[in-house]
């Protein structure tokens, strides 16, 4: 009996804490890494840029955050008394990541779990820079706590009723466990989208349902990341793949002519374009996720639609397309020239496309304390089932016609992007008389920029 008791008040405290040290470890660097990830745009660290950057980073709960630059001196720190900013700090964490290595750490001590991560941050391969992240968590230490009171009331039960109570009771705790070790190897192994079922209002299924929820954010992290990597390599594979056919083509032709050389040379050129242009959307999506970017003020949108008609017109000419557009005067909004700009033009080259011999008509109004912006064309149309999708990074309707058309497959996504940071909202439909129609509403602004 004795022996029974000392198990039940010994190794599922073992069990839970080391759970909750698996737990940490992963969402720690988890949160460290995706603070690196939004500092690994830039090429050098500077206390301005470091705390611009960390701004994004959606809220972590975490009791300190360092960040220093390559030699170990602090340029960010959250901590509101006693900061480190300016100071060298050279912790264990901190000099593993300056040598390229992710460091975690965790005790439990005091009625509280201490927690430390840090990651190294990258630019182009070169180590510039650390984030550490520190964590002084009682919420679970209670949870342990709590569980360990819980034994204890429960082995007060086991020694008065019986050895096999006691048996049942351990059994089924340690099933419980068993279930989230299980679960957490699975899931330290990349199996992001294992789940633990464990049924019951106790600490330990508090447990299971956190856990539950830290795989489903990293699922949905893992699967964008790789979603994201696999089609812009396919999208970069592409024109590459085009580039050194055409390449081998003139290499290994014997006496090939002048103007058919001028031809290969000149589809290398329109490949090496169609990357630039896939790199460039690339680098304004990085820009746009890492929120980056210039200041909004108060801009009207009248000018900025007006240049970029004057510019697309040359194209709808060539197209044979009938571009027109009506524009009201003192529709203000919130954003930069650039953004507009890219808005306007992207949405309007995306119309012109798919509307080759047709019209497209551009309008801008304001309409209860909104500026509404419509691109609508007399194309073939969005199917429904990819209207939901339309705004995806890299989905086409049609592949082979959009590849044809010169499109990135980035444009849509990077007008969606745009639109919602200025606190705005853009929408996709069909007209009933046929073709699509593409709808921007901003809040408008009194006065002009």
């Amino acid at each position: 009996m004795a022996a029974v008791l000392v198990l039940l008040n010994t190794y599922p405290l073992l069990v839970s804490q080391d759970l909750v040290f698996y737990s940490k470890e992963v969402s720690l660097q988890s949160s460290v890494s995706v603070m690196g990830y939004s500092l690994s745009g830039l090429d050098r660290l500077t206390e301005e840029n470091v705390a611009a950057a960390i701004a994004v980073v959606e809220e972590t709960g975490l009791s300190r955050i360092l960040v220093t630059d390559g030699a170990g001196l602090v340029l960010y720190d959250t901590r509101e008394t006693g900061g480190a900013v300016g100071q060298y700090v050279l912790y264990t964490e901190i000099v593993q990541a300056l040598l390229g290595n992710d460091a975690f750490s965790c005790t439990y001590e005091g009625g509280a779990f201490r927690s430390r991560a840090s990651s190294p941050v990258l630019y182009q391969n070169q180590i510039i820079g650390a984030v550490y992240a520190y964590e002084y968590d009682t919420e679970q230490a209670a949870l342990l706590e709590g569980l360990q009171e819980n034994l204890l009331r429960l082995s007060a039960v086991v020694g008065v009723v019986a050895l096999v109570l006691s048996g049942i009771i351990s059994r089924a705790l340690t099933k419980k466990l068993g279930q989230l070790l299980t679960a957490i190897r699975q899931v330290r192994e990349g199996a992001y989208s294992h789940r633990t079922e464990i049924r019951g209002g106790d600490e330990i299924a508090q447990l299971g349902e956190e856990f539950n929820s830290l795989t489903d954010r990293l699922q949905v992290t893992e699967n964008a990341r790789r979603r994201f990597v696999s089609d812009a390599s396919h999208e970069l594979k592409t024109p590459l793949a085009a580039i050194r056919l055409l390449t081998d083509s003139i290499l290994q032709t014997e006496n090939i002519d002048r103007e058919t050389t001028r031809e290969f040379v000149a589809d290398i050129g329109s490949e090496a374009e169609r990357l630039t242009r896939i790199t460039e959307d690339l680098l304004r999506l990085t820009r746009l996720d890492s929120g980056i970017l210039e200041q909004a003020a108060v801009e009207d949108v009248l000018p900025v639609l007006e240049q970029v008609m004057r510019m697309m017109s040359l194209v709808a000419q060539e197209k044979g397309v009938d571009l027109t557009y009506e524009a009201a005067e003192g529709c203000a909004v919130r954003s930069t020239r650039d953004e507009l700009y890219q808005v306007i033009y992207n949405l309007t080259d995306n119309a012109l496309k798919y509307s080759a011999g047709a019209a497209v008509q551009v309008s801008l109004r304001k309409c209860g304390g909104q500026v509404v912006l419509t691109v609508a064309d007399r194309g073939p149309g969005i199917p429904e089932e990819d209207l939901p999708r339309i705004f995806e990074r890299f989905y086409r309707v049609d592949k082979a016609r959009s590849r044809a058309a010169g499109g990135t497959g980035l444009g849509l996504s990077i007008v969606s992007d745009t639109v919602r940071r200025q606190g705005g909202t853009v929408e996709a439909a069909n007209r009933p008389g046929g073709g699509a129609v593409f709808t921007v509403r901003w809040s408008a602004e009194e006065g002009e920029a």
